[in-house]
């Protein structure tokens, strides 16, 4: 999934819920860079962590 990831993209952490929802700052290959709420800045492990796609909410 972290194929698709693109800065700007919202995600979470499903192996870590308290860190809140990040932000997606880059992607090099399998490293995601992500800012997250309650966690800040995370490089993430893409072959590692399954990351969960955050949609914002249209209304």
């Amino acid at each position: 999934m972290h194929e698709i990831l693109e800065p700007g993209m919202l995600v979470r952490n499903p192996m870590a819920p308290d860190w809140g929802i990040g932000q997606v700052q880059s992607r090099i290959g399998d490293r995601v860079t992500v800012n997250f709420e309650h966690a800040g800045k995370q490089v993430i492990d893409g072959r590692r962590v399954e990351l969960t796609l955050v949609i914002p909410d249209q209304s």
